[in-house]
């Protein structure tokens, strides 16, 4: 019996690993799409408050892409850090953007209560594609690109963003 106890938590141990494995591989972040990098370069939101943001205006400095929801809980769980971070590096070059994926009236509402300092964009569902294009292959949110100060996209997270997270991309691009 206990032979037998034994197998049965050995197989099932084994099937938890595959599926865990199979889960990350299918939800890692993959490259970005060719030509993706250049075509966000020429890129403009709607700002919330009415003004435009365009992307070109950050080119040249280390560059934290944020795409979110207000209907997202790990996205607005993850926004103070990301402001946190935003106020602590930006004398170093940082930038951070946000992109809503969202209904404008929505993050109006939501940014009422909760002011961030860095720049907001209404992505709305154009954003999705977006983010697919620079790596999210599941469409899914959170999801974070850290472009360093030529351009490039050097990071990728599906997923809230940790302090470590930001830590490790601060110490990457200095």
């Amino acid at each position: 019996m206990q032979r037998r106890t034994v197998t049965i938590a050995a197989v099932a141990a084994a099937a938890a690993a595959a599926g865990g494995a199979l889960s990350w591989w299918r939800l890692a972040p993959t490259d970005p799409a060719a030509g993706a990098e250049q075509a966000f370069w020429a890129l403009r939101w709607d700002a919330p408050d009415g003004g435009e943001i365009q992307a070109q205006a950050f080119r040249g400095r280390a560059l934290l892409v944020n795409f979110w929801g207000t209907w997202c809980p790990p996205c607005v769980e993850e926004l103070p850090l990301l402001e946190r971070f935003y106020r602590e590096r930006q004398a170093q070059g940082w930038q951070v953007l946000a992109l809503a994926i969202d209904q404008p009236s929505a993050v109006r509402q939501f940014l009422q209560r909760q002011p961030l300092s860095f720049p907001i964009g209404l992505a709305g569902l154009g954003g999705t594609e977006l983010a697919r294009s620079l790596g999210n292959t599941t469409g899914a949110l959170p999801f974070t690109v850290v472009l360093d100060r030529s351009g490039r996209v050097v990071q990728r997270k599906l997923g809230q963003v940790k302090p470590s997270d930001l830590q490790a991309w601060a110490d990457a691009i200095q």
